[in-house]
């Protein structure tokens, strides 16, 4: 295991520092950076603003290093994050006595940042001071505050009982995210101890249940109908980790409350049983009891609520609002216990039919959808050719759940990695929230990217989704070639930005995608557009194409930093919509240069025709491939069967037939794809082919 941290350490302070040292931040910009991402996707944070504050020395220290946003979004729960950075050769640890000295800060930030002396020191741009207004503006709605310790060495403490500065009047909870808790996150998307429901002891009394599966069945199911108040002091205490994460980046789309909810627990609580649908739920293991009335649940490990999350939050609110009337409500649960290995392919089913109420289904956010596998798919078979000054030629990583590049590197012998590692350089490694970054900040959309990796991948999902069940076909191979001249645009910008001159340090994700997004928008035009496919090809952005992304860039740093009246959270502001207008219309000169970065619409429209044309072809000759592999015998086969359950049309069995009489005919592409089909049709209905 030690091994394994040790490299894990090594592996990703390479990659601070290259990125450090090509963008020009500091290492623990960069570490920060990487690590936000995983606090949201875990579901500890909604967002992660970088906010980079220190002053004083000793007991006088005040340190910030970023937030969580608007607690008014995030049902009045603030986060604070501070990081422990070293930069080191080797796996450093540290102890429960090295914590209040690195929290300790944090919380006087806390106390001297709700002053309007302390703000009004500082300059607006500055990012204390927008963390300071926002909790100046805010602080009579803050009911908790989550301290959070980001560290890149190893913590050894035990217990959580560590003496910190007193924060006063508004409940503090602190975590620590240190170097092994990050590696268990990156090797496997879990992050921490398990989620250990004990009825029995923590939450009054074992949970009476009806089994709702034979002896033999695939998964063991179970009816629960659970107190109201159980069910809201359950969610007090886990919070988000009870929403698996795919439905936790889908609800982010929605309200987090439903108002007819808490109407019903306000005003019929006693009716909100036969009024509401109840929840779905999985479990990784279910431990049962016999009490005096039957069976009955003692203990849940890891449950994830599937469906029904909006009750759950809803519930919950009635902790602070109708908190009488929770007695009488009651809340039913189909509960599922799903071992993990088969999770991925069996709780989006859960999730899908559960939500068939719903134009917009959850399972579209599962990293099983087709539309990820496909991307996948491509990314492991595409070759791009080396760019210029380098030897080898290459392939994008797209990583559709977490874990997988680190997971296919630790498999491999030395050699063997040396080779992986120049197929798939560590800087082409993307990942779901990466892809949704590149799409929306190309479609005019950077007041959405803005608003926070999870959130952006709930809107960008919501509309694949969309799109795919009306069409898949467009996203084929020169898609997902475009989408890399993408990647490499927004890397790019990441890249440069902190290098210009103009560049005070903050919003640089803000800027990045706005300027990417300015630069799309405005060479749209009537017969033209931007030249994706020549990027693909050279897999870098010309001299040309990259100056006027900084002056797209600087206008966008201009734009960010100078809000409406009214406003003045910069990171707020640039979630807008009229944030984006206001840099969507303002004139920027590129030169005359910019027009050799554009192509023809008819050109591109016709790459696009010809790469269509082509997959029909590949996909009819693997089809006829796929016919003739099977033999004379096997459709011979199928014929029969179809006849004797009197299932075929004429057409159906007319290129049967064909099919049958392999090799004396062979059939078309045509009817090859026809005969797959009926093949699929046949296997829904439940005939056994054999």
């Amino acid at each position: 295991m030690m091994s394994e941290l040790r490299e894990y350490y090594q592996d990703l302070m390479a990659d601070i520092r290259r990125e450090a040292d090509a963008s020009g931040i500091m290492m623990v910009e960069a570490f920060f950076d990487r690590m936000a991402e995983r606090l949201t996707e875990a579901g500890e944070l909604e967002v992660a603003h970088r906010a980079y504050f220190q002053s004083g020395d000793g007991a006088q220290k005040l340190r910030v290093d970023g937030y969580s946003g608007d607690p008014r979004e995030t049902e009045g729960v603030l986060g604070l994050i501070v990081c422990d950075f070293v930069d080191s050769d080797d796996v450093e640890t540290f102890g429960k006595g090295d914590v209040p000295p690195i929290l300790n800060p944090l919380i006087r930030f806390l106390k001297k940042a709700r002053t309007a002396d302390f703000r009004d020191s500082l300059n607006e741009v500055n990012p204390a001071f927008q963390v300071s207004d926002l909790l100046i503006a805010t602080w009579s709605q803050i009911t908790k505050i989550k301290l959070i310790l980001i560290s890149n060495r190893q913590y050894i403490g035990r217990d959580d009982t560590v003496k910190l500065a007193d924060p006063g009047d508004i409940p503090i909870t602190w975590s620590v995210w240190d170097l092994a808790r990050f590696e268990k996150f990156d090797r496997s998307g879990q992050a921490r101890e398990d989620i250990v429901i004990d009825f029995a002891n923590d939450f009054g009394a074992p949970m009476p249940a009806l089994r709702a599966s034979q002896g033999g069945a695939g998964l063991e199911s179970y009816l629960l109908v659970v107190p109201g108040e159980q069910l809201a002091s359950i969610y007090d205490r886990w919070g988000a980790r009870l929403l698996e994460a795919n439905v936790r980046s889908f609800l982010q789309a929605r309200a987090k409350t439903n108002k007819g909810i808490q109407r019903t627990i306000k005003e019929e609580p006693a009716l909100f049983f036969p009024y509401n649908n109840g929840l779905s739920a999985t479990a990784e293991e279910v431990a049962c009891t016999h009490t005096k009335d039957g069976l009955a649940i003692a203990l849940v490990r890891n449950l994830q609520i599937v469906n029904g999350a909006q009750t759950t939050g809803s519930i919950h609110a009635a902790l602070k609002n109708a908190r009488d009337q929770l007695g009488s409500v009651f809340v039913q649960m189909k509960l599922t216990v799903v071992p993990p290995e088969r999770s991925e392919s069996i709780v989006p089913k859960i999730s899908e039919y559960a939500n068939t109420q719903n134009k917009v289904n959850a399972a579209d956010f599962f990293s099983n959808h087709p539309f990820h596998i496909r991307i996948e798919q491509f990314s492991r078979k595409i070759i791009f050719a080396a760019r210029e000054g380098a030897r080898h030629d290459s392939k994008w990583f797209y990583e559709r759940s977490r874990g997988q590049f680190i997971n296919a590197r630790s498999r491999l012998t030395p050699a063997q990695l040396k080779k992986f590692d120049l197929e798939f350089p560590k800087a082409q490694l993307f990942t779901k929230t990466d892809l949704a970054k590149f799409e929306f900040s190309s479609a005019g959309k950077p007041h959405i990217v803005s608003r926070g990796a999870q959130k952006n991948f709930a809107e960008f999902a919501k509309e694949v989704g969309e799109a795919w069940s009306k069409s898949e076909a467009k996203y084929d191979e020169l898609w997902y070639k475009r989408l890399i001249a993408k990647a490499i645009l927004f890397r790019t910008l990441e890249t440069e930005v902190p290098k210009q001159p103009w560049y005070e340090g903050g919003y640089r994700a803000n800027i990045v995608t706005y300027a990417m997004a300015k630069v799309f928008n405005d060479a749209e035009r009537e017969s033209e557009v931007l030249d994706l496919d020549a990027i693909w090809r050279r897999q870098n952005v010309s001299e040309p194409l990259k100056r006027a992304l900084l002056l797209a860039a600087a206008e966008a740093h201009h734009v960010i930093t100078h809000p409406i009246a009214g406003i003045r959270n910069m990171s707020e502001w640039a979630k807008q919509q009229a944030c984006w207008n206001a840099l969507a219309t303002r004139e920027i000169d590129y030169g005359e240069e910019f027009e050799d970065c554009l192509a023809l619409r008819d050109a591109a429209k016709a790459a696009e025709r010809d790469q269509r044309r082509q997959r029909r072809e590949d996909d009819g000759i693997s089809a006829q491939a796929d016919v003739v592999g099977r033999g004379p015998e096997f459709w011979s086969h199928v014929l029969e069967l179809g006849r004797a359950q009197q299932k075929f049309s004429p057409k159906d069995e007319q290129i049967l037939r064909v099919c049958a009489a392999l090799p004396r005919q062979i059939p078309t592409e045509q009817q090859s794809k026809y005969v797959l089909k009926l093949l699929e049709r046949m296997e829904e209905e439940g005939l056994a082919l054999g």
